[in-house]
């Protein structure tokens, strides 16, 4: 080869290092998925994939340019975008275009990749977060806006994260519902256009829908098999998840905050950091996708994920708001029989001016009420210390009656329209978050209880009220910031709570689960699913929920709804979750009291298999009489069936329940427990010992033609 060969030869080298380098291909993976991206010829940002991981190089190459990333308004995209600002100078539109990106590995495990968007005609700059959790197979993704414009631009939508698909179907799960009928799985075939799942309720936001999905590919959703993405949105506010195929059936899915009556005035120089959305692809189902879920959700979001939870006796039903010392003293009698870990007493203990007797007053005034407690919350925590149990309390620190001495005072700390009548939605109406004079308010009803009573070991924050009454007295001329700022105001109410109480555990509950999303579940270590604790109900409603929230986020009671369902019925069912009671436990006869202080001592001990297990959803309570759960620990030494006969019908042909998630060639124990006094297992095989293959492929006569049966189930490995 001569010298001017050479030199060519050369500067055509250097020339596709420059082409590659102008055009980068930027991969977001876990162990199982690759998200890509690639630049243009025009400078553009698009998706080239997102599926199975793809593990050659040379592959890469030949994937097609794809779709723009993140989709911008006022140009020439025809559907939905995914950001829409107003420049000083009126115009909308946005164009951005590659700048850069980088990596960086976080921990073992989990490595984020930004990569910053410009507009070439406005000082406009996006950056585009995506963190990738390689052993759970989820990837968290959010967005950063800022501008340096001489004045502030105006936001009117700004996506936390744009994914687009390209098959042949679509088939979408929502779960929704209304209070006590909540996260009720529904799914359906998307055809072109738009289908909106979204919420304008500002405080309570998810009473009607749940900040989540399922979006299978190419056929309906399966539990074990299929192309599945699961998806939610950490934000305890209005949400919006846009699902649109365009004319050419390729579907994109926009996430985030619901932009309605949401504009937003971004000053310069200013960062809007978006909500995070996490989301899994998974290859082999519905079933693996929660796995991924709740694996990283324990390790990685929840407030104590990697601990245990307590269980817990609830004064509610046994006394609603008639109760005094000597009658809530009563009951710590019957928590500690019961063998729980904490008294926690709810709503009805505070005011004085106007007495929490009832929903229609006091809220909002944090002193105990005399003539029921005279000597305070302190002789509580006192007495459950004598007791050996832990105590508990009941606080709803975001609302307010109108009849009560904060209103009284302070209105103009109420989110009310100056010029209207008021409306109230159970009884009470919402304090205005966006003001730092509330926030300082509600961190001081936590703060004060604490300082005053240190040994109180638990808080269940309520709020059951979504936002009436639609104006800021604090806001003023920015009304349009009141949804998200109120929830940036509480957000900062609870990172100061968890910065001075790092310890104190909280129940999220919203009147049911009006909030149930991981960004609050930075702040509580679990939450309240469903008022309605009917057994049938709860195992449609846990059923929902477990899709995207481990076992030890789900509050789960055994209550005196449905009294046509047994006692070992109703606590079978609740011990699929975090564990407690909120009954009066004299009104059992000896044998279900008996039964009860068993299943607690057994849940106990049960509870690591439960709790930080892996879930499989074995038979569906949807489209059939009977339905069962299961948790293997992660050595598959030990794992707890759950079967349920709901309502049988006559005749009806049973088949055996195919276990999963066993070792195919180890032995296994198969034992029935939790049993009521005195009887005896029904089970086939019970006492016996079967392979895992046995167990999985043909599995155990679990069901009966028996109504409102339960059956509990350990396996252990031999």
């Amino acid at each position: 080869m001569n010298l001017k060969t050479t030199l060519l030869a050369g500067l055509l080298c250097l020339a596709g290092i420059a082409h590659a380098i102008e055009k980068p291909v930027i991969k977001i993976e876990t162990g199982n998925t690759s998200l890509i991206y690639r630049v243009g010829d025009n400078g553009r940002l698009y998706q080239s994939y997102l599926g199975k991981r793809l593990n050659h190089e040379a592959d890469i190459n030949h994937l097609p340019q794809g779709t723009e990333a993140y989709l911008t308004h006022g140009m020439e995209d025809y559907f939905e975008p995914a950001l829409h600002i107003v420049h000083n100078d009126g115009n909308s539109s946005t164009l951005l275009k590659y700048v850069s990106h980088d990596s960086r590995n976080l921990s073992d495990g989990v490595n984020e990749t930004v990569i910053t968007l410009a507009d070439d005609q406005y000082p406009v700059t996006v950056k585009l977060h995506y963190v990738a959790y390689a052993n759970e197979d989820i990837i968290k993704t959010f967005t950063e806006i800022s501008h340096r414009e001489k004045k502030p631009v105006m936001l009117h939508k700004y996506a936390s994260s744009l994914l687009h698909l390209n098959h042949d179907k679509y088939f979408l799960t929502e779960f929704a519902g209304d209070w006590s009928h909540e996260a009720n799985v529904m799914e359906r075939e998307l055809a072109f256009g738009k289908k909106v799942i979204d919420t304008k309720l500002g405080a309570r936001a998810n009473m009607f829908v749940s900040p989540f999905f399922q979006l299978a590919v190419d056929q309906p959703s399966e539990e074990n098999a299929g192309e599945v993405l699961v998806g939610t949105l950490g934000w305890t506010g209005n949400f919006n998840f846009t699902f649109e195929v365009d004319n050419k059936s390729q579907l994109r899915i926009i996430s985030g905050i619901n932009p309605y009556a949401s504009e937003y005035s971004l000053p310069s120089g200013e960062i809007f950091r978006t909500p995070e959305f996490y989301f899994t692809y998974s290859l082999n189902g519905k079933g693996q996708a929660s796995r991924n879920f709740h694996d990283w959700a324990r390790r990685y979001q929840v407030k104590d994920g990697d601990q245990t939870r307590m269980t817990l006796l609830n004064n509610w039903e046994a006394t609603y708001f008639d109760f005094d010392e000597e009658k809530l003293i009563g009951l710590m009698d019957e928590a500690k029989k019961l063998g729980v870990d904490m008294f926690l007493l709810d709503d009805g203990w505070f005011a004085n001016k106007y007495p929490r007797s009832s929903d229609h007053q006091g809220l909002g005034d944090w002193i105990e009420t005399a003539d029921k407690l005279p000597n305070g919350i302190g002789r509580l925590t006192a007495e459950a210390k004598k007791h050996g149990i832990k105590f508990g309390i009941w606080i709803e620190p975001e609302m307010v009656n109108p009849k009560s001495e904060l209103y009284e005072k302070h209105k103009d700390w109420v989110i009310h329209l100056p010029n209207r009548e008021e409306y109230y939605f159970r009884n009470q109406m919402v304090l205005d978050l966006s003001n730092p004079a509330v926030q300082d308010y509600v961190f001081g009803v936590v703060d004060q209880l604490m300082t005053k009573y240190p040994d109180l070991a638990f808080f269940k924050w309520d709020c059951n009220s979504p936002i009436t009454n639609i104006y800021s007295p604090y806001l003023k001329g920015k009304q349009t910031h009141l949804y998200i700022d109120y929830v940036k105001g509480l957000y900062k109410v609870l990172d100061r709570i968890k910065a001075k109480y790092p310890n104190l555990p909280m129940m999220l509950c919203a009147g049911g689960s009006g909030r149930s999303d991981y960004e609050a579940l930075k702040y509580f270590t679990e939450f309240w699913p469903s008022d309605n604790t009917d057994p049938i109900e709860r195992l449609f409603i846990q059923w929902g929920f477990s899709q995207v929230f481990p076992s030890k986020t789900l509050c789960a009671h055994v209550t005196t709804w449905n009294k046509d369902a047994s006692i070992k019925f109703r606590t079978d069912v609740a011990m699929m979750c975090k564990l407690g009671f909120d009954i009066k436990m004299s009104d059992l006869n000896p044998n279900e009291q008996v039964y009860c202080r068993q299943a607690v001592t057994e849940y106990n001990r049960l509870k690591p298999v439960i709790l930080e297990g892996d879930l499989y959803r074995l038979v569906s309570p949807y489209g059939s009489n009977h339905t069962s759960s299961m948790y293997v620990n992660k050595n598959k030494n030990q794992a707890i069936v759950f079967a349920f006969d709901v309502y049988p019908r006559y005749g009806e042909h049973i088949l055996p329940v195919r276990l999963q998630g066993l070792e195919a060639n180890k032995m296994y124990q198969v034992k029935e427990i939790n049993l009521m006094p005195g009887v005896s297992s029904s089970v086939n095989g019970n006492g016996q010992t079967f392979s895992g293959e046995y167990l999985m492929n043909v599995g155990l006569d679990l069901f009966t033609g028996y109504k409102l049966n339960s059956r509990i189930i350990e396996i252990i490995a031999q």
